[in-house]
Formats: C-alpha cells, structure tokens, sequence
C-alpha cells in the first residue's frame, strides 16, 4: 500500500504546494508524474528554490491579467525572454537582482543587441509586477538602466523594390511569391500578418485585418494589381471562407518561416535576392502611397501604425524623392 504524501496542499485545481518548516513551495510538475515526486522529496529534504524565484514570478505574471491584455505577438516576444531568464536564474530570489547585473546581461548579448535590450525590457516589466503586484521588491533594479545602441555597420536598413524589380518581379515571378509581393505592398502591412488573411475577409473590393502586433481592425482597399493576384488564387482554391488565402505544402495557413523561406528561394531563381527584403514590401506601399499625395493621417488609417513618427519613417524617403524631382523640374 503507498502511503500518501504528507504536507502537500492544492491551493486550486492542479496547484500544488509543499508545506516546510511553515513556509510553502509550488511544485510546478503535473501530480502524478516522476517529476512530481521528485520535486516534492528534493523540497522535503531541504532542497527548495527561492520562494520568490524567477520561475515563480515568471508564473505569476503568466497567471496575471498583465498576461491576459497581451497582444498574440507581445506573449511570444515575452516568451522567448522568459526562457531566456528562467534557463538562467530560474531558482534565483528575484530581490537579489541588481542595476549592475542588467548591465551584465546586456554585455552578455552585446552580440544581438536588440535582443538583449529586449530582454532587459522585459526583465523591468516583471519587476514592476513584482514591486506593485507582488510586494516582492521595494524598487525596480531593471529601471532606467541604459540600453545599447545597434553598431552603425550592423544597422542593415530594409531593402524596397525599385520599380524596375517591381515590374520583373511582376512579369516574372511565380503566382504564390508574386500574391505574397501584391499582399505586401497593396495591404501595406507586416510580412507577419500576411499568413493571416482568410478568404471570408475578401469581398472583392477590400480585405479586413486585426493585426497581430496592434490588435487594431483594418479595411483595405486592395490595388488592382493585388485584385489580379488574388483573383488567380481563387481560381485554383476551395472557396472557404475560413480558409487561409496563403497555405503552405500541408494545406493549412502558411508559416511565416516557409513564407520568408519562399520568397527568397524565388528572389534567387530571379536574381533580386539583394533587390529588397520581406519587410521592404511594406516600404514600399506606404512610398507608394506618398507618392500619390497622402497625407500622414491616410497613410495612418492604411497601415495602421501606431505613431505618426512611424509613418514619417516610412514615407520619408519617398517624400525627399518627390521635392528632390520637383526642384530639378522648377531648377531646369
């Protein structure tokens, strides 16, 4: 006969803490398992984490409704850096944190700066939670600390098509990669929603979007050269409408790595995989829309970006081209 387990205790269902020496510690494997079993012997017999570890605050703020008012995208940003601090400092107290060991952090990945910034970033987020939800610390060690700057010769900028490569390109190209060029710059969105769009958001004159990274509704119009693409596509696919206007080879809504994959085993068969990038597409939309004299706001309400800053960004260039050619018209 086994013999139950003593000073275990369910806060809720599936939940379960170690009751030691008045203190209580989460067991974070399933009840049943041999990873269960052997957390529960390793806490009995002294060998506990720290009640606030970073596993546990990690936890606590997945459980949170700071978790649950992510955006999709946030969460698996958030993700990546979780992993990242609980490979590291999982067990480790959460106080014993330290501006200087941000800073260590951030020389540990001065590598791929933005993602250590990234990660530092997140790293302040738990502490607040910490500090206001939690009571766990008494100031966030991970504020204001300074973030690094991307090298200037590692600050790749994106590549947009030039019209030369956008007329081959659309003489040329394959249907699947020449749809994913029209979906890019009619819609004028990020190269992570295109997967996104169904046929049931199609109706002919525009398509609907929620971005993934904004969670903001969008009408688009679509260009005529996105409405020729598409309406080849519909001709070769079911007429689903939760269907996903991009699949990939197992029928389902296209990844973004097999999309990405795509479009640049397609840019090599043509020559132009220097000629611009996935993000440039998107680039290349809103200069479009420069070009045609739109102001901010309309390039706003098309692209959905967040900021005004944003879109100057991204028309910027466009815009110097356009005043550039109009004082050599008024120069000659």
């Amino acid at each position: 006969m086994v013999k139950p387990k003593r000073y275990l205790w369910e806060k809720s269902p599936g939940v379960w803490y170690v009751r030691r020496k008045g203190r209580y510690y989460r067991i974070t494997a399933a009840h049943g398992t041999e990873d269960f079993d052997r957390q529960y012997w390793a806490i009995l017999k002294g060998n506990t984490p720290a009640r606030m570890s970073w596993k546990a605050l990690v936890e606590a703020f997945r459980a949170s409704d700071r978790w649950r008012d992510l955006k999709p995208r946030t969460r698996a940003d958030y993700d990546k850096c979780f992993d990242y601090i609980v490979t590291r400092n999982g067990d480790r107290d959460v106080s014993r944190l330290t501006p200087r060991d941000v800073v260590a952090m951030l020389d540990a990945n001065a590598h791929r700066v933005r993602f250590g910034n990234y990660v530092a970033a997140v790293l302040s987020v738990l502490c607040e939670f910490a500090r206001v939800d939690l009571g766990w610390l008494k100031d966030n060690p991970a504020k204001g600390v300074r973030k690094r700057k991307v090298p200037l010769e590692r600050q790749a900028p994106h590549l947009v098509p030039d019209d030369a490569t956008v007329k081959r390109w659309r003489a040329e190209a394959l249907p699947l990669p020449r749809l994913i060029f029209e979906l890019g710059v009619g819609t004028v969105q990020r190269p992570g929603d295109l997967p996104r769009f169904r046929w049931g958001d199609y109706d002919g004159e525009s398509l609907r979007l929620v971005q993934g990274k904004t969670g903001k509704p969008l009408r688009l119009p679509v260009t005529a050269e996105l409405r020729e693409a598409l309406e080849l596509a519909a001709a070769n696919s079911p007429q689903d409408p939760s269907a996903a206007i991009l699949v990939g080879p197992d029928g389902a809504a296209m990844k973004y790595r097999y999309l990405a994959a795509l479009m640049l085993a397609e840019r090599r068969r043509l020559g132009l995989e220097r000629a611009f990038d996935l993000h440039g597409l998107r680039f290349r939309g809103v200069q479009e829309l420069a070009w045609a004299g739109c102001p901010d706001e309309e390039i706003e309400a098309y692209s959905g970006h967040a900021s005004k800053a944003m879109v100057r960004h991204y028309a910027g260039e466009a815009r110097q081209i356009m005043r550039a050619r109009s004082a050599a018209e008024r120069r000659g």
